[in-house]
């Protein structure tokens, strides 16, 4: 513990040093760690968050359960669905081929543009859009690779006790799959999360476009820094959680093999 501490301090001790040492530490100081700046921005800034983590809180559980539709409808044997089973197909790997920062913009400047009447024509919205699906597609893959993890002789159990295969699925196989899945699925949201800063380049008016705005109009960089405190608050307690449930999971798997 003794070494480890004492090592730990000198490098970071050390990578400080060089830092603020280094010639033009000044102006980076001045630029991007300026407290006057930091504080008239940060009201701003505080404001376009709450529309960041709205869209997050919105997002997140419209994305779970498209995901897991479509995962459901790729494993599938009806002959009647298999049309469905294409257009699973053909959407996940659509959505996860294009970077996701396009369909924002796509779909935030290109959705209102057709002004179709009963449809929202928010960029907003349609940015929220663009996310869902981008993410639906990713989220998707991971409830196929959980459902894929059950081993068949669930199905042939629960058959053998007069279940349907859609009571199966419903029963037996989709609870476990989505308890072996929780890690990763929660690795995708902290990137959703981070994510949300997307929707500014549509001209919401979230964190980052605030402060892109601030920094346009008073020559400094000190708002980024700001927005990226505020991200790195949201995210790191759920990175936490999630490597401690990773954890928990390995645990409870070595628990059960012996």
């Amino acid at each position: 513990m003794a070494i480890a501490t004492t090592v730990t301090l000198i490098v970071f001790v050390g990578l400080g040093v060089v830092l603020v040492s280094s010639p033009g530490w000044p102006r980076v100081h001045r630029l991007f760690f300026n407290g006057f700046h930091a504080r008239e921005s940060f009201d701003g800034i505080l404001k376009g968050f709450w529309i960041n983590v709205k869209l997050f809180l919105i997002c997140e559980p419209v994305i779970l359960a498209l995901a897991l539709a479509v995962a459901l409808s790729r494993g599938t044997r009806s002959a009647w669905m298999v049309p469905v089973r294409i257009i699973a197909v053909i959407y996940t790997d659509l959505f996860r081929g294009v970077p996701t920062i396009l369909l924002v913009v796509l779909f935030a400047f290109g959705m209102p543009a057709l002004q179709l009447q009963g449809i929202p024509d928010s960029p907003l919205f349609w940015a929220g859009v663009a996310l869902v699906l981008s993410y639906g597609a990713y989220v998707a893959e991971v409830f196929r690779a959980g459902i894929d993890s059950i081993h068949p002789s669930q199905i042939s159990s629960a058959s053998a006790l007069g279940l349907s295969r859609g009571q199966a699925m419903r029963y037996v196989v989709v609870p476990q799959a989505v308890r072996r899945v929780i890690p990763p699925l929660l690795n995708d949201f902290v990137s959703l999360q981070k994510d949300t800063a997307l929707v500014s380049a549509a001209g919401v008016f979230d964190a980052l476009f605030t402060a892109k705005d601030y920094g346009a109009y008073n020559f400094n960089y000190t708002p980024l820094v700001v927005v990226a405190g505020f991200f790195v608050v949201m995210t790191v307690p759920l990175a936490r959680g999630t490597d401690w449930l990773q954890r928990r999971w390995m645990e409870r798997e070595r628990a059960g093999a012996l």
